[in-house]
């Protein structure tokens, strides 16, 4: 048995939304030591990278690693190809802005980093409830992947399993925009926008966007983001 684990340390991974944001202080919240893994996949709204190293920075992780991962070079989504970011609202489909197996990419390199840090707990910022429909935010997915982990890694078959946390998994956008003001942190610091206008602003548009500006005027509460003004008004 692997007797180096421990649950003391939290590996969150930090995209630098909202949701990752709110996820990444949740376990600082519960006493845990944060690593936090940031990837860099060539994705066209940039500006999120930033607001990861500023998240860590002002929640004074213990370590933040930016790993570089170019999936532009297999494209397939609005997000890594030069295909048009939809703006006409949320639908029922998988919009384009899906990136192929991102978070299952994604959690992998995750649990790899949480292996050589000795952590038993991986800190996922997944919704299913109001989202763009993503298929690797499912919570049958994110129990799958742990399962996948125990079998997969020297940690998992000496009997030490990862446990996969989403504690956003069943909260709506509204209950996320409050536990971001509870645990007393600032909307602007992340960022959401698929496709900021060229000034620096949140195009408000896009799905992420309307998700987003949707739970903070449903929870009642001010977003700090710097939003375009020709933003359209929220969804009904």
């Amino acid at each position: 048995m692997n007797t180096n684990a421990t649950s003391s340390t939290a590996v969150v991974l930090l995209s630098g939304g909202l949701d990752s944001m709110v996820t990444a202080a949740i376990a600082r919240e519960r006493g845990m030591a944060v690593h936090a893994l940031t990837i860099d996949y060539g994705q066209r709204h940039v500006r999120e990278l930033e607001s990861a190293r500023a998240i860590a920075d002002k929640l004074g992780v213990a370590r933040h690693v930016e790993l570089p991962l170019d999936l532009r070079r297999f494209g397939g989504s609005a997000l890594t190809d030069d295909i048009e970011v939809p703006k006409d609202g949320v639908t029922a489909d998988i919009p384009v802005t899906y990136v192929p197996a991102r978070n299952l990419v994604f959690l992998a390199l995750t649990t790899a980093f949480a292996e050589t840090a000795h952590s038993r707990d991986i800190f996922i910022g997944v919704n299913a409830l109001d989202y763009s429909g993503y298929p690797d935010c499912r919570p049958e997915f994110i129990a799958s992947f742990a399962e996948t982990a125990r079998l997969g890694t020297k940690q998992g078959v000496e009997g030490e399993p990862f446990t996969i946390h989403a504690p956003l998994q069943h909260m709506t956008k509204a209950d996320i925009a409050r536990e971001c003001y509870r645990l007393d942190l600032d909307p602007a610091w992340s960022w959401s926008c698929y496709d900021p206008t060229p000034g620096g602003e949140a195009c408000g548009a896009c799905d992420s966007c309307r998700l987003r500006r949707k739970g903070f005027a449903q929870a009642g509460l001010v977003d700090t983001t710097p939003y375009s003004k020709q933003a359209p008004d929220l969804m009904e």
